[in-house]
């Protein structure tokens, strides 16, 4: 069956109507060189059964999570998802990615939004959370955005080892605005604390910090917000969420805006996307807040309305005075993570925290004992670690997938990054596959 299911009789009736007999009659405006006048060479139809099972045998060549254990992170973790998640986001009420246009009239969905921004609110302890955008990448590329018209200034600086793909999608998303980059980076992979202090000049619109650092590290923070206000600009803090169920609120070290990727909060791993973007700040910079923002107000009769507020956004206002070309947020995976942090809770959410930390300690502690491999143990670290060795890194993650095992990222193909394997270890992780993996380096060759 033809792609468009039009019967000859259909087509006739159309060219007719149309006023022509044939339907090369239609397209002879078409030069005669650019028409196709034989078959693709492609193979022959198949029937749906036969593509379904194609498909399963192609995705089955992939290596998965279901069969490998997984220790790659680096800004995609693989935590567990309650079954409710997947049940919510599949209602058709709410089964889309995006916000509806007249907008009030679907209030379950603005009252979802408005939950979730009340939960990233929670979370971060900040004054205002958005709506969500595209990603983590999108969150870091409006946020340096926002410092450049907050101060009319161009220089973002990045305070300890945060992730390059993050810088990269800033970088490409604001090219228009000539924004500089400048890493303060010590030995280890930390914020260098004096480096910073002596860094910061007239021309600087923000300090970035990942907290923890792509590198798993714990930053100083508190020195570092120190330093950052003492020169008046924006202290901007990149967070996964999950983290927060153990360490401090970024309102407790007064961060001006938070950032991060919302992948961990119930979100698949899918090829780097689709993700979730989180986007806080305080009071003072709301009406340069990015994206969508959904509030609470009551109608003429009196009862509670969700609506969207402060949409300064190009598509309602002068594109001159929008504060972001960002139209849209990630309303589907939006809700999802809504959905898992109101079943996770305060005491859920910290039990994952507190678990992947404990299971990450334990496994670089008996890594760090196998000879020709090291974890920098310098510094504290949450979740995550790099490990370091002189075998060959691309060898160990190949070897180690034979074995079932996903080992972990590799960072050598991160220009300014050190070099070794970061590993990431989730609530998910038994103590049977961390000790598989101390086994399969120990007898690595």
């Amino acid at each position: 069956m033809p792609f468009i299911p039009n019967t000859d009789t259909d087509r006739n009736k159309m060219l007719e109507r149309i006023g022509v007999k044939t339907f090369d009659e239609l397209i002879e405006a078409i030069p005669q060189v650019v028409k196709l006048t034989s078959d693709l060479n492609l193979p022959p139809a198949l029937s749906e059964y036969e593509v379904v099972k194609l498909m399963k045998k192609y995705a089955n060549s992939n290596i998965s999570i279901e069969t490998h254990a997984c220790f790659i992170g680096g800004g995609a973790y693989d935590h567990f998802t309650p079954s409710i998640v997947g049940s919510i986001i599949e209602r058709p009420e709410f089964k889309t990615s995006y916000t509806p246009y007249q907008a009030e009239v679907s209030q379950g969905t603005l009252q979802a939004i408005y939950e979730y921004q009340s939960m990233i609110c929670q979370l971060t302890g900040m004054d205002m959370s958005n709506a969500s955008l595209y990603d983590g990448g999108m969150a870091f590329a409006e946020a340096a955005a926002l410092a450049h018209k907050k101060t009319n200034r161009k220089e973002i600086i990045l305070a300890g080892t945060i992730n390059p793909n993050l810088i990269e999608t800033s970088k490409t998303i604001n090219d228009g605005d000539n924004l500089t980059y400048k890493h303060i980076i010590s030995d280890d992979g930390t914020c260098d604390l004096t480096a910073l202090s002596n860094s910061i000049t007239d021309n600087t619109a923000a300090v970035f910090v990942q907290q923890p650092n792509f590198l798993g590290n714990i930053e100083d923070v508190i020195e570092i917000e120190k330093i950052v206000h003492a020169h008046k600009i924006l202290f901007v803090i990149i967070v996964n969420p999950i983290t927060l169920g153990v360490l401090e609120a970024p309102v407790n070290y007064n961060a001006d805006i938070v950032i991060g990727e919302g992948q961990s909060l119930g979100l698949p791993l899918n090829f780097g996307g689709p993700y979730l973007c989180i986007f806080a700040c305080k009071n003072e910079l709301s009406r340069m807040l990015p994206g969508r923002i959904v509030g609470v107000t009551q109608d003429i009769e009196g009862k509670r309305g969700f609506v969207l507020t402060l949409q300064t956004r190009e598509q309602h206002i002068r594109r001159e005075k929008a504060t972001s070309n960002i139209c849209t947020n990630q309303g589907l995976y939006m809700l999802a993570a809504t959905v898992y942090m109101a079943t996770m809770g305060k005491e859920g959410i910290r039990e994952v925290a507190e678990q992947s930390m404990q299971k990450a300690h334990y496994l670089a502690e008996n890594i760090a004992k196998i000879p020709g491999f090291k974890i920098n143990d310098t510094k504290p670290f949450f979740n995550e670690f790099l490990v370091e060795t002189e075998f060959s890194h691309s060898d160990i993650i190949a070897k180690g997938i034979e074995k079932g095992l996903l080992v972990g990222l590799c960072t050598c193909k991160f220009e300014g990054v050190k070099s070794g394997i970061l590993v990431a270890v989730t609530e998910k992780r038994t103590k049977e596959e961390m000790d598989a993996l101390v086994d399969f380096l120990k007898n690595y060759k």
